[in-house]
């Protein structure tokens, strides 16, 4: 092989890597305990399993836990790195079920309410992370706080989870509305946790979107479900993930059916980095 080729080639693979960007996936809810958690980090292993480059970000500040539920040590996190204390590479943990994870702060009330600062901070560490990965899953808080809303309003999708409790519906409803009103937002999908079956969540999909579509003028599209199972409390208790403890469980079976709708085109990334639209949006503000 000649010098030239040798250039040509090095030309090429810089250009392929240069278009790499990772599908950023907002997990976010409008209220706590409806299991958001729990489908970022199994949607993650599920990803991986597939053979595709994963990493999951615990961004609910503040109250991050799936380094609990993972049962994996953080001897750092996002806190240090907001800090100005470590670098982002330096947080990064190997979890169990063959992706990254960056792991958020529990407590700390600073990291529940950053300033537009520190948020800054954190986007230009996280930056790099659009090179490094196919699959790039953010763990949000729940609300809309702007924490919330620094991520959703830049994410590829932007998945919300619920359950068939009338409060969760009515929280997830509130949620697509703010996220459909700020500027910048992306594809908004339904992911509905805890069914008693296919058709229950089915209904509680098409009410959530048909009033989404009514009133707000807004697509909402279908995620998929997962079903309620016993093997998912359990595998909390066994600090387990249940795609890894039980993969032909219910619960299993179903993420891997959510994981295949996102492969197939629920969420395309699009033209302008994750990142790049994040630092924008905190330009203007």
């Amino acid at each position: 092989m000649t010098v030239i080729d040798q250039a040509h080639n090095l030309r090429a693979l810089v250009a392929r890597q240069a278009r790499r960007r990772a599908a950023v996936y907002a997990i976010t809810s409008g209220k706590g305990g409806v299991g958001k958690t729990n489908v970022a980090i199994n949607l993650a292993i599920q990803f991986a399993q597939a053979g595709r480059t994963v990493i999951l970000l615990d961004a609910d500040m503040g109250l991050a836990n799936c380094d609990v539920l993972l049962n994996v040590d953080l001897p750092y996190n996002l806190a240090h790195v907001v800090a100005g204390r470590k670098q982002l590479h330096e947080v990064m943990v190997e979890a169990p079920g063959g992706f990254r994870l960056i792991g958020g702060a529990s407590g700390l009330a600073r990291m529940a309410d950053l300033s537009d600062y520190d948020r800054r901070r954190l986007v230009e560490s996280l930056g790099q992370l659009e090179q490094q990965a196919d699959v790039l899953l953010i763990d949000t808080g729940a609300g809309i706080n702007p924490n919330v809303l620094c991520f959703t309003r830049a994410a590829d999708n932007v998945v919300i989870v619920t359950t068939p409790e009338p409060t969760a519906m009515t929280d997830a409803y509130a949620v697509a509305k703010v996220i459909s009103r700020d500027a910048g937002s992306r594809r908004l999908s339904l992911l509905v946790n805890q069914a008693a079956s296919g058709a229950e969540a089915r209904g509680v999909y098409e009410r959530i979107a048909r009033v989404a579509r009514d009133f707000l003028r807004l697509t909402v599209y279908d995620a998929g479900y997962v079903l309620e199972d016993s093997h998912v409390a359990a595998s909390v208790r066994r600090r387990v993930p249940f795609v890894l403890a039980w993969p032909q469980c219910p619960a299993a079976r179903c993420i891997a059916q959510v994981a295949g709708r996102f492969h197939h085109g629920v969420a395309v990334p699009a033209a302008e980095g994750f990142f790049q639209r994040i630092a924008r949006w905190l330009g203007k503000s």
